[in-house]
């Protein structure tokens, strides 16, 4: 019986670590960080990653002049808004492994036609 229960662990054990490796990444992410997990996950796997983490690679004036809007329009830019300025975490929009709606959404139908959830 205690056979029975040791191999029922280890059979466990091989499909949680085999669903931890099967984890989606975007090819844009893929071509830059491989299954370096770490380089995002600053802390720690099975948190999000910072902002910083985001940032060592994404500009966020960079990002907010990319996505700005007409002048009448101009709040409506999803990385310098009225609401937050520059100052939104990157998670609120952003999902690597799996999609997400802009916190945006929430109140507003305006529409980011260019968004990677």
């Amino acid at each position: 019986m205690k056979t029975l229960k040791m191999m029922l662990a280890l059979g466990l054990l091989c499909l949680s670590s085999a669903t931890v490796q099967a984890v989606e990444i975007r090819a844009y992410h893929q071509d830059v960080i491989g299954k370096d997990c770490k380089a995002c996950h600053d802390n720690g796997i099975k948190q999000f990653p910072s902002d910083q983490a985001c940032q060592q690679c994404h500009d966020v004036d960079e990002l907010a002049e990319t996505t700005a809007r007409s002048e009448e329009d101009k709040w409506q830019n999803p990385h310098n808004n009225l609401h937050y300025g520059k100052e939104l975490p990157c998670q609120e929009c952003h999902g690597e492994h799996k999609a997400k709606e802009p916190i945006c959404s929430d109140c507003h139908t305006f529409k980011y036609d260019k968004h990677k959830k």
